[in-house]
């Protein structure tokens, strides 16, 4: 069973298209043709919802309309207890992913309904005038001309002597008012794509760090170290004019006291497959990683605390009673009934 699982292993690994990444999760895809279920990266790699409730959502986008999903429920379900479950039911009501309504029913009961959205943020936008349900139309009264009875007597054919007068016209039915004009909705907020466009303009690359001073010995250091990168990857083997340019970068690192060793493993570590451009990567980690310099020995000092004075407790010499004073004396109390009766007191600072 082993060989079988290792060989059904090699070779769904064989069919993975591209080379494959020297470290994290090897994805093999096999498309679904039936009991899935989709869901988005919003949710699954949401940055505050916890991994309990993201696997609830999952599993409660998953269920068939109409599955009761209370936390009873969901603990008959799921191995979680129903304190966690309720923990992350409370996250997913927060982002607005569960939403619970109260719904009245025949007669005076009232339920809570739960509804379950899979991109809340779709709610949020307004929806155009083709998404909107076309308003009922307006009906609007016609006026039916009266028939002729069919009794009436057939007029003469001969022609009256004096002509009848006009007989009056019933006053015309009064038109409905015109229905006022829906307002159209605002328009939807305009779309900024995350992505800027293949032909937006790119911005200026920064520029490579220099040192405070560029010293025969750092500079000799930093091409050596460059020429021999190809030692330890052979894929960064660079011409004279590239080490030329990359020095005074390298140099900085060294003058910031960074071991040779550090900086070779920083630039050479898990370089892209295929390496179609090794001196753009090595400007990209020269200037992204640069370390800060380190802190000199002044900087490492802990400040000094404040000090705090505290005067000292002391006992009065009449009534032995506890006060603070830098002296010895009498307290206040002592102090007044001295002065009353005019005797000496001795006064505490």
């Amino acid at each position: 069973m082993d060989t079988q699982h290792n060989t059904a292993l090699t070779r769904a690994l064989a069919e993975v298209p591209g080379p494959l990444p020297t470290r994290g999760v090897i994805h093999i895809a096999i498309p679904h043709t039936d009991r899935f279920t989709v869901v988005g990266n919003h949710l699954a790699q949401h940055p505050d919802l916890s991994c309990t409730a993201v696997g609830l959502a999952v599993r409660i986008q998953s269920l068939p309309q109409g599955t009761e999903i209370s936390i009873k429920a969901l603990a008959a379900r799921c191995r979680e207890g129903e304190k966690r479950i309720a923990a992350a039911l409370h996250e997913l009501e927060a982002h607005g992913y569960l939403q619970r309504f109260l719904h009245r029913l025949p007669g005076k009961k009232v339920a809570t309904r739960t509804v379950f959205c899979n991109q809340p943020a779709e709610l949020l936008r307004p929806r155009t005038r083709s998404q909107m349900p076309a308003p009922a139309p307006i009906p609007v009264p016609v006026p039916v001309p009266a028939q002729p009875s069919a009794h009436a007597p057939e007029s003469d054919p001969k022609p009256d002597p004096e002509p009848d007068p006009e007989p009056e016209q019933a006053p015309a039915p009064p038109l409905p008012p015109a229905p006022l004009p829906v307002p159209p909705p605002p328009p939807p907020p305009p779309f900024v794509p995350l992505v800027p466009p293949p032909t937006a303009p790119k911005p200026p690359r920064p520029p490579l760090p220099q040192p405070s001073e560029l010293t025969a010995e750092l500079d000799r250091a930093a091409t050596a170290l460059l020429s021999d990168l190809r030692r330890h990857a052979p894929q960064f083997t660079l011409s004279e004019d590239d080490i030329r340019q990359l020095a005074p970068a390298v140099a900085t690192w060294l003058e910031r006291d960074a071991h040779p060793d550090t900086i070779r493993r920083t630039l050479t570590d898990d370089p892209p497959q295929p390496l179609r451009h090794p001196v753009k990567l090595l400007k990209h980690r020269l200037t992204a990683l640069l370390p800060p310099p380190l802190p000199g020995a002044r900087d490492l000092v802990v400040p000094a605390r404040p000090r705090i004075v505290v005067t000292p407790f002391q006992t009065c010499d009449d009534c032995d009673r506890a006060f603070r004073s830098p002296t010895p004396g009498h307290c206040r109390d002592c102090r007044e009934i001295r002065e009353y009766r005019g005797e000496d007191v001795r006064v505490a600072a």
